[in-house]
């Protein structure tokens, strides 16, 4: 299996767990934006990008995140391994 696939199942059965919904998002015409959409019980919503382990994120999808975090919305990237600082 895919280990990106298998990071969004995982993500879309916690997420079913605590009562919310977890959607795939496509935007036609729109590239660079998140793969899932969020809703959480308490009128919560998150947008998230899932990536594989050592993935990185696109030019495009940095532009994204700024602008849904400009709009006050909670954009996280999930998978990715973390920065090593020296």
């Amino acid at each position: 299996m895919d280990l990106e696939k298998e990071i969004e199942g995982k993500l879309v059965a916690k997420v079913e767990k605590e009562g919310g919904y977890c959607l795939k998002f496509v935007s036609p015409g729109h590239a660079g934006v998140p793969n899932r959409i969020v809703f959480l019980p308490g009128g919560h919503v998150k947008l998230i990008e899932v990536k594989r382990p050592n993935g990185k994120l696109s030019a495009l999808q940095k532009v994204w995140k700024r602008r849904f975090e400009r709009l006050g919305f909670v954009w996280e990237c999930i998978g990715l391994e973390p920065t090593k600082r020296k």
